[in-house]
């Protein structure tokens, strides 16, 4: 059957169906499975790419989609209005046809307004920073410990052959941040945003005086007590404390996916920061998300289903903004390297291991709404790195006059 008589299979009246003739239209690749609310299915195929379903159990799905956005789909699948066997699949479908969704909000400006200025009210003063961190990374160490790695690293890790277990691509990542950092012992370290402790462990045991700073006080007590326990206190200095606040020069400045909560007003501070806190001949590492430069201006104008419900105050820089303000603030870029794919993997575990998990962290006294977020998260991430629009990579800098 050819696309334009499935189309024509669909329901004649209501505004769902309507709405969702012209979603399917919109397809450019992959093909889509749509189960109706009635039960019956249609097949609609666009081409080559992936293979999706959607189990629609309310008509107003495809409302809030058309009204909301994607925040709209996702609350949607929060609240039971829709389902699937592969959420990944499908959000990953979404992604690589933006066409079938841009296009089809333009009389919900109203609403999308909302939801920036909502946005705008997280902004990333040091008040603000304090209670956007602190409402994602501060839900309980064993929330996390029951799903990452046993290193509790919450970043993109490094996998050279697709394979490997979560554990050594973690591992791997280090041993590359390492490598591109030039560490020697005796070097002074900065990290800001130490997460749980895991590399600022690895650099004090490759002889390095560590200072680490974060804004969640559950990470900060977690990370102490491991590097007591791992027999390195004296070889760091970890701290609750701001980013702007940090004073002092350093051999080597790392910083993993932390620029992603700075927010793009205060790019300009961060960067200034980094620069201020470097010695002279001395290497900064970045660990980076980012949205692909030719749908950055799009984004960073509207306000999507991670900052709305998982990131308040974040946003994530294009390849082109970073270097930008990396050379705003006199530092040049002389290696990257990135492994957007490889974040797609570190996803793919995350979300089997949350869902194995997931007896344990119930009786932790979470509930199901909870759990469909954090799977609808997951998910929605790694489709985004699978299919491109987003993508993650290590950045070396220097100072500009140490070329």
């Amino acid at each position: 059957m050819d696309a334009q008589a499935e189309k024509l299979t669909l329901p004649r009246s209501g505004f769902g169906s309507l709405l969702l003739r012209r979603l399917l239209a919109r397809l450019q690749c992959g093909s889509v499975t749509v189960r109706l609310p009635d039960g019956s299915e249609i097949l609609h195929r666009a081409g080559p790419g992936p293979q999706a379903m959607l189990v629609l159990h309310r008509w107003r799905a495809i409302s809030r989609l058309l009204t909301s956005g994607d925040i709209g789909f996702a609350e949607a699948y929060l609240d039971g209005d829709w389902s699937s066997p592969d959420v990944t699949a499908l959000i990953e479908l979404a992604a690589r046809n933006q066409g079938a969704i841009t296009g089809t909000d333009r009389a919900v400006l109203p609403l999308r307004l909302i939801h920036r200025l909502l946005h705008r009210l997280r902004d990333n003063t040091r008040a603000g920073s304090r209670r956007n961190i602190e409402q994602h990374y501060d839900l309980g160490n064993e929330f996390y410990a029951r799903w990452l790695d046993a290193g509790m690293s919450y970043s993109a890790a490094i996998f050279d052959d697709p394979e490997a277990s979560l554990e050594d691509a973690q591992v791997r990542r280090q041993d590359r941040i390492v490598e591109m950092l030039g560490i020697e012992p005796g070097m002074r370290v900065l990290e800001i945003g130490i997460g749980w402790g895991g590399l600022a462990e690895r650099l004090a045991a490759e002889g390095c005086h560590v200072t680490g700073v974060t804004l969640s006080p559950s990470q900060l007590g977690y990370a102490q007590q491991r590097l007591q326990a791992a027999g390195l206190g004296d070889k760091v200095d970890l701290r609750l404390q701001d980013y702007r606040d940090i004073s002092g020069q350093f051999d080597r400045i790392v910083s993993i996916e932390m620029i992603e909560a700075v927010g793009e007003a205060w790019w300009p501070t961060y960067f200034r920061k980094l620069r201020d806190c470097l010695r002279p001949g001395g290497t900064i590492v970045l660990q980076s998300i980012t949205i692909a430069d030719d749908r950055f201006e799009s984004y960073r104008r509207g306000v999507d289903f991670i900052q709305r419900h998982v990131f308040p105050g974040g946003l994530l820089p294009s390849p082109s903004a970073l270097r930008s303000q990396a050379a705003a603030a006199g530092l040049d870029v002389p290696e990257t390297q990135f492994f957007g794919q490889g974040y797609a993997l570190t996803l793919m575990h995350w979300q089997r291991r949350f869902q194995a998990a997931w007896p344990a962290i119930e009786a932790m006294g979470f509930n199901v709404r909870f759990r469909k977020l954090w799977e609808y998260y997951l998910s929605y991430c790694e489709a985004g790195f699978r299919a491109g629009v987003i993508d993650v990579g290590l950045w070396r800098m220097q100072a500009a006059e140490s070329r």
